[in-house]
């Protein structure tokens, strides 16, 4: 256990200063990405079901979870189309803005992990170079070993930060979706029910 534990602290540090860039990275990443999984899925962005909400909306005090409260928002002291619109508006700028701000801030930092073990790699290729550079011998053969292996372990570091991101990201961003059709399908719902002349 210890030596494998040792072997892996070994490896990461062979990485240098970039590794420690990159887990910072991941840190800031699997935890804002993680904290918006569960921003969404405690309810924040459940609006029901389409079977639910014809009748919420002819009797809006049946009403529950965030669908209700959307529902008795947009019809209490309503007398035109267009304050139905702007309460809807209203609740996409409370409920899905915070959500795309928080979204383009992890594709950021999903964007950025490849990018960081490029540089660690750019790095490692310089030292490889300069232990070229310096002449021959065995002390040679181990700086150019050390640096393939800093520009390896960076990228291979940064693409397998990156990878579950992304699709942590795809995630949240199919659940975003699922809520902005669901807003759309019972705003639309709302104004049929109210016909204003």
């Amino acid at each position: 256990m210890f030596d494998t534990l040792e072997r892996i602290i070994d490896i990461w540090l062979s990485g240098g200063w970039v590794m420690i860039t990159l887990a910072g990275l991941a840190v800031l990443l699997y935890a804002n990405g993680f904290q918006l999984l569960l921003f969404l899925r405690k309810g924040n962005l459940e609006l029901g079901h389409d079977s639910e909400w014809l009748g919420w909306i002819q009797n809006p005090e049946n009403a529950q979870g965030r669908a209700g409260e959307s529902i008795r928002y947009t019809q209490e002291n309503v007398h035109s189309d267009k304050q139905i619109r702007n309460r809807f508006d209203e609740i996409r700028q409370s409920l899905i803005h915070p959500v795309e701000r928080r979204l383009l801030f992890l594709n950021t930092l999903v964007a950025a992990a490849p990018l960081m073990g490029l540089l660690g790699t750019v790095i490692g290729m310089l030292g490889t170079f300069v232990a070229i550079s310096s002449g021959g011998g065995a002390e040679t053969a181990g700086m150019v070993a050390a640096g393939i292996s800093e520009a390896l372990i960076t990228t291979q570091t940064g693409l397998f930060i990156a990878l579950p991101g992304l699709f942590l990201a795809l995630v949240i961003r199919q659940r975003k979706h699922t809520a902005e059709a669901s807003l759309a399908r019972i705003e639309s719902m709302v104004l049929s029910k109210h016909k204003f002349s």
